[in-house]
């Protein structure tokens, strides 16, 4: 095995300066978002053990929405380039830079086995300058393929040395290479197909076995005419090791990923999830599709993912044939390279290795990928193609006939390729400039780049600054479509989009664009909350429940859902459900140990059950925390006066009318209190007056003003005043009937005042009166309530109604008459006697008594 010189290094290393000189000047882009800007584990302060627990992106292996992908050392290279420059992205790139050249001098050692010196060198060169290694190299989060490779490579050389003399085993190397592949495994996932390489090489190459020779041996042993030569049972001995670390290797891998694939949307792959037989036949036909990038790279995309390659759904596709077509020619080199003996066929059956084995993981053809094609997996397996091309370059350059046109041909492959390469480049100096690359590459084609983030929260925030105006929230809505189209996987569009359209009273169009987020990522909590607030909007309670369950399954801190979850089970009236809604808001209180919403409506709960006593405490609580809680004050008072604390309820309300003088529920309690607790006749007199400046037409505060006048004894001016009230609603017979009292008053009054009435006179007026008073209370309130609201930030008044007081009413002593006789006397006497117990009556059956 040939060293590499220093000539040889340098020529290598300068090229590929030349070439990606450029890619120094380029920022993040595309994944880089996710691997480099969002991931936290790049900082300092975040534990280097968590660079161990995590994927690549980021997020614990153990969340299902882990990508699954296990690069701890790439990840660690990452922060040791934050650790010098933090977001400097010159350092990244130059650090790529670095690593590929280093993977270009590797993969010249490589060439040497199998090539002579100038055909390695080409092959090296071709490697270096090849323009499909523009997104490996130029993309920060390529690395993983450079990294990777550099061990790759490293595992296979030091496989060749465990070969000794008289073909014994050298263990050391062996050793070495377990090592070393773990090692390009936790650069990237594809690393362990080394291991296959290996196996080839000493099958084939390191034994010289050919399969004939193999097929020979084995039906000899089968037939038992024969033994397993020696030499064979240690080339089996040196595999059995080196698949039981590779096996060893694959449990700890999937032990690290919890034994879950990652799971991946038809956006990212639509082949994936089709039916047979177009997944198959696009699977098969993306294998010559990549081959074509590798022998012309002219059309080169930044991601090949939902329309750009449509699918192959039929056997009649002419695509087909380009199926057909790179099978057979794989195939008659894969019978070539095995069949035949002598160094040529070695070089193709190594070639072959390199482009097929560690093509395999990213195939689709034993499980899916997040892709459908990406032109950095086939980093490595370009080397077995620049092998290849080298090598049939040196066939051709021996021949004496073309020996000028292989160089004229080759001169024109790598400097086309060095320029194509330096062109691409910029490609990726912005998003800007690398998803416009792309539709030039696919003019009239259907093609939704999946953008990063970072590109689109331009647009999301654009929409999100225009729908303040409530004239352009079409205008945002478009925005928020055309982040989609630019990239139909992009959660927090359909998010915001969704609440743009709850916003626009459009709460079916907000449904449709919930659930087309959930098929993006079922497991996000938030969008289940948000499915749960279209369907209170949609007045469907019962499935807007299940939707808060499905959120709180998900997350059970998720105080939104707690909060709302609980505030519909309260509404829903069954009591059943009272003793889990508590339960949620005392999980919410924990969360949220400062928001008054959860104590108040804590107090509600306590209030429907019948618990006073912690009902007060939960609204002292609640407006301890918030002293202009309008809802909790009203509440806390009426508490009070539903439990005989009226006199507590006075100092609540006057805090409730100080911060909002137009309460009219408070004003009336208020009043109400005044007039039976206090006997302040004058005071409730204000506040009925005051609900009538606020509202000329508020019925109750009218007709409470009317009980006033009749306290004050003036029976005319209630009167009146009960007329305009039945003029505001003729329809309430508590008014008419009040009315009709009032007026029969009237004339019993009158009636004690004229003696000369007939004796039953009076009675006959008065107790019509009477049994009218029966049926209704003279001031009557009625029930105050308002509903509470599905959002923590509007709950006003939530519940409860005021009860009816008793009140005393007060009757006037008739004035004495004219000195009569004394039987005149006496008769009067006892009429008036009679008609006071009358009106005693009257007020007796008036107070409810």
């Amino acid at each position: 095995m040939a060293d590499v010189s220093l000539k040889e290094a340098a020529l290598i290393v300068g090229v590929v300066a030349a070439c990606y000189w450029n890619s120094l000047f380029c920022g993040f882009v595309f994944d880089d978002v996710s691997a480099i800007l969002d991931n936290k584990d790049l900082h300092p302060s975040t534990p280097l053990k968590n660079l161990f627990q995590n994927d690549f992106w980021g997020t614990p292996m153990s969340e299902e929405r882990s990508h699954k992908s296990y690069r701890p050392l790439t990840v660690l290279t990452f922060r040791l380039n934050y650790l010098f420059s933090e977001l400097n992205a010159v350092s990244y790139h130059f650090l790529n830079l670095v690593f590929h050249g280093v993977v270009c001098i590797v993969f010249l050692k490589v060439c040497k086995l199998f090539l002579d010196n100038r055909s390695s060198v080409i092959a090296s060169l071709l490697f270096a300058v090849h323009p499909i290694h523009t997104e490996a190299v130029t993309g920060v989060v390529g690395r993983a393929e450079l990294l990777s490779s550099i061990f790759f490579l490293a595992a296979f050389l030091s496989y060749t040395k465990s070969k000794g003399p008289d073909n014994t085993i050298v263990w050391t190397p062996i050793a070495v290479t377990v090592l070393l592949v773990a090692v390009a495994t936790l650069c990237k996932e594809q690393g362990i197909t080394v291991v296959g390489i290996c196996c080839v090489y000493e099958v084939f190459i390191a034994q010289g076995y050919t399969l004939p020779v193999l097929l020979d041996t084995a039906v000899q042993i089968l037939r038992g005419k024969g033994s397993i030569p020696f030499s064979m049972l240690r080339t089996l001995l040196k595999l059995i090791v080196l698949m039981f670390s590779t096996l060893l290797l694959v449990v700890v891998r999937v032990q690290v990923i919890q034994s879950q694939l990652p799971v991946f949307t038809r956006f990212d792959n639509p082949a994936a999830v089709s039916p047979s037989p177009a997944r198959q036949l696009t699977f098969n036909y993306l294998l010559p599709v990549n081959a074509w990038l590798l022998f012309n790279p002219s059309e080169l995309c930044c991601d090949w993912t939902m329309g750009t390659i449509p699918l192959v759904e039929s056997v009649l596709d002419v695509r087909n044939v380009a199926t057909l077509t790179f099978f057979g020619f794989l195939g008659s080199l894969i019978v070539f390279s095995l069949r035949y003996p002598g160094d040529s066929s070695k070089t193709v059956l190594m070639a072959l290795c390199l482009i097929v084995l560690p093509f395999i993981p990213a195939s689709n053809l034993f499980f899916p990928v997040g892709f459908v094609v990406a032109e950095r997996v086939l980093y490595v397996p370009s080397m077995g193609f620049c092998i290849l091309v080298a090598h049939g370059w040196k066939k051709l350059a021996n021949k004496s006939v073309l020996r000028k046109l292989s160089w004229v041909c080759l001169t024109v492959v790598l400097f086309t390729h060095a320029l194509k390469t330096l062109h691409r480049n910029w490609d990726w100096e912005s998003e800007y400039t690398l998803f416009m690359s792309a539709l030039k590459i696919i003019p009239g084609k259907k093609y939704a780049a999946r953008v990063a983030p970072n590109h689109l929260n331009v647009y999301i925030n654009l929409a999100n600054l225009i729908r303040a105006n409530e004239s352009r929230l079409e205008e945002a809505d478009q925005l928020y479509r055309q982040a989609i189209s630019m990239r139909p996987d992009f959660k927090q569009a359909y998010i915001s989009r969704g609440e743009l359209l709850l916003k626009m009273n459009k709460p079916l169009k907000a449904k449709e664009a919930y659930l087309r987020a959930l098929e993006l990522d079922r497991t996000n909590a938030d969008l289940w909350y948000n499915l749960a607030i279209v369907y209170i909007e949609l007045k469907d309670p019962a499935e807007a429940l299940k939707n808060f369950n499905r959120a709180l399954e998900l997350n059970p801190t998720h105080k939104l859902a707690l909060f709302n979850s609980a505030l519909l089970m309260q509404e829903s009236g069954d009591a059943q459900l009272r003793p889990e809604a508590k339960q949620r808001l005392l999980h919410y209180v924990k969360e949220e140990p400062q928001d008054a919403n959860g104590y108040f409506n804590l107090g509600m709960l306590a209030m429907d059950d019948k618990k006073d006593t912690e009902a007060e405490a939960w609204m002292k609580k609640a407006i301890r925390l918030q002293p202009n809680f309008r809802s909790a004050l009203f509440n806390l008072a009426l508490l009070y006066s539903q439990t005989a604390k009226e006199l507590m309820a006075l100092p609540v309300l006057e805090d409730l009318l100080r911060y909002y003088p137009d309460h009219t529920k408070g004003l009336i309690l208020k009043g109400d209190i005044l007039m039976n607790q206090k006997k302040d006749i004058a005071g409730a007199k204000r506040c009925f007056e005051r609900i009538l400046e606020l509202d000329p037409t508020n019925v109750q505060g009218k007709h409470n003003l009317c009980v006033v006048y009749f306290e004050e004894r003036d029976l005319i001016k209630a009167e009146r005043c009960l007329v305009e009230t039945l003029a505001l609603a003729p329809q309430e017979e508590y008014i008419q009937r009040h009315l009709s009292i009032v007026r029969s008053k009237i004339a019993s009054s009158s009636a004690a005042e004229q003696p000369a009435l007939p004796a039953g006179g009076t009675g006959t007026g008065t107790a019509t009166a009477a049994a009218e008073g029966k049926k209704t209370s003279f001031q009557h309130l009625n029930e105050v309530k308002s509903e509470q609201k599905a959002t923590p930030a509007t709950a006003e008044d939530n519940k409860g109604h005021s009860k009816s007081k008793k009140r005393t009413e007060k009757v006037s002593v008739d004035k004495e008459s004219p000195k009569k006789s004394s039987e005149e006397i006496k008769d009067i006497e006892k009429k008036r006697v009679a008609a006071l117990k009358r009106l005693e009556e009257i007020e007796r059956i008036l107070n409810g008594e």
